[in-house]
């Protein structure tokens, strides 16, 4: 299809006049072919109704009058389909062959109930009816053809069920497509409530590790070394300063639709922040980088410094190790996250089974990259992310 719809509300017994948003391409691909078939189904018809009048210039004049509205069809519906109704009306009562000319007033119509402009469809398809009820048994005799006489009423009988029929076909169709509409905003609202959870985890489980290990080293040291211990807690207090900042961010998305956010996503610009933070938590973080410096896209890189901090707050709460290695390759078509601890496993199994792992797949698999989480031979545990980039936006 070379155009996209969008449903409206009607406003009144003809609805709105406006249609789709203005800034959208014409739909004079669909337009054009349907215009063609019109003239050519046409023209065939006309060969088996030899009590018309023939098809001359006018006739395809008025044909192309009827087809060209077509082309606002999603801009302007309401006037659209009174007007091909209008056009179709007047070729009627010039007497042209019966046929295609139907499908242009078909096409109006469904393009008007499908934006919710409903009760005007029904308006012009009645009327255009209605107009041909009189031409048929009343004003053909000063009508062209010459000598005409009255349409059989079962005529009108079989014009009524086409009416109904389109209009019916048409009003399925935008239930469909509001139906589909609807799923569509539950799908990314789910979505949206997804990152946030998914934000907020990595957030608080990082800061919180960070808190209660801190929290356990002060009143370990409470008596006896009470400088140690206020270290600890100054620790804590900016632990959870950056934890509060940082959620204070994420719900900032929760505002009115369209606000951009206040403050920058977070990415390995952060990465020494990061490593210092686990320092404070007693684990020793050494960083590796090869590749261009060039920055990031910002998905790739809020997804980046998540998997990190995901992957060390990991080894401070669940590995004996109190050394990680933190590997970063940028190529050219993608990027190269490594964490490695020592091990052993403490408690629970090395790296959990949570939400924790699951928020680091779920953030590579949105950018189309994967993660590789598991124990090494030597019993260490390892996280490998690989994130794909874009070519425009190499780093």
């Amino acid at each position: 299809m070379d155009e996209a719809w969008t449903g409206g509300s009607g406003g009144g017994p003809f609805g709105r006049w406006g249609g789709a948003a203005g800034g959208r391409g014409l739909p004079w691909r669909s337009t054009l072919l349907i215009a063609v078939l019109v003239m050519v189904g046409t023209g065939l018809a006309a060969r088996n109704q030899p009590d018309r009048e023939a098809l001359d210039a006018l006739g395809r004049v008025l044909l192309l009058l009827a087809a060209a509205p077509l082309l606002f069809r999603h801009r302007r519906p309401v006037p659209v389909v009174f007007g091909v109704a209008a056009v179709t009306l007047g070729y009627l009562a010039a007497g042209y062959p019966y046929g295609p000319v139907f499908a242009l007033v078909a096409v109006a119509c469904f393009a008007a109930v499908v934006h919710g402009h409903r009760i005007a469809a029904w308006w012009a398809v009645g009327l255009l009816w209605a107009g041909h009820l009189a031409l048929a048994h009343w004003l053909y005799r000063v009508l062209p053809p010459a000598g005409d006489g009255p349409a059989p009423w079962g005529q009108e009988l079989s014009a009524a069920a086409f009416a109904v029929a389109v209009l019916a076909a048409s009003e399925l169709v935008r239930v469909r497509r509001e139906q589909w509409a609807q799923l569509r905003r539950r799908r990314r609202a789910g979505e949206e409530r997804l990152r946030i959870a998914r934000e907020l985890h990595d957030v608080l489980a990082h800061s919180i590790s960070v808190i209660n290990v801190q929290a356990g080293v002060g009143l370990a040291l409470l008596d006896s070394d009470p400088e140690q211990a206020r270290t600890a807690l100054t620790t804590i207090k900016a632990a959870s300063k950056e934890a509060l900042g940082e959620v204070r961010q994420v719900l900032d998305t929760l505002r009115t639709p369209g606000d951009a956010p206040r403050a920058p996503a977070p990415g390995l610009g952060r990465l020494p922040e990061l490593v210092e933070q686990a320092g404070a938590a007693g684990l020793t973080v050494t960083v590796t980088t090869s590749g261009p410096r060039t920055a990031l896209p910002p998905g790739a890189d809020l997804a980046a410094f998540r998997i990190v901090q995901e992957a060390l707050t990991n080894v401070v709460r669940h590995s004996g190790s109190r050394t990680a290695r933190v590997e970063i390759a940028r190529g050219p078509r993608r990027l190269d996250l490594r964490v490695d601890d020592d091990g052993p496993a403490t408690g629970t199994e090395a790296g959990g089974s949570g939400n924790g792992l699951a928020g680091m797949r779920e953030r590579a698999g949105a950018l189309g990259g994967t993660i590789e989480a598991g124990v090494r031979p030597d019993g260490g545990f390892r996280v490998h992310a690989v994130l794909p980039l874009p070519p425009e936006e190499t780093p």
